[in-house]
């Protein structure tokens, strides 16, 4: 029972829903930087929150983002995905002009696809372990 020690409660239910998401840049350009993550991970931990969820862990590289997301069952991942990925793009292609050269003709940051896996076979340390061991972009 050690790996539910952080269960969460609703109205009418208890839970322990984890997610791992991945978002790759569009066209796979590496155009991350430290700084982006940064505010990266900001943005999605406010967009997190608007949702009720929780950013557990955060981390990228150049050309992609790990998320390791807390969230309740009344979320429907796919809109929280739409979301993340939405607010993000917006705000930081506003806040950082040197990202929107890159994608002048798109006008977009993130491909249209993304990875999300449940974790639950792997333990959540390990998980973690892997989206800290990302090498980040100086």
């Amino acid at each position: 029972m050690a790996e539910y020690q952080n269960i969460r409660t609703g109205r009418h239910c208890a839970f322990v829903l984890h997610a791992h998401l991945v978002f790759v840049t569009k066209y796979r350009h590496k155009v991350f930087k430290d700084a982006h993550l940064g505010r990266m991970e900001e943005i999605m931990r406010a967009v997190c929150a608007d949702f009720e969820c929780e950013l557990a862990e955060f981390n990228g590289e150049n050309n992609h983002v790990h998320l390791l997301v807390n969230f309740p069952p009344k979320v429907a991942l796919s809109k929280l995905v739409n979301s993340l990925k939405g607010v993000s793009s917006r705000r930081l292609r506003q806040e950082y002009p040197e990202l929107v050269r890159h994608y002048w003709r798109a006008q977009r940051l993130w491909s249209g696809s993304y990875f999300a896996g449940s974790v639950g076979g792997a333990p959540l340390s390990i998980v973690k372990q892997y989206i800290e061991r990302q090498t980040r972009p100086v």
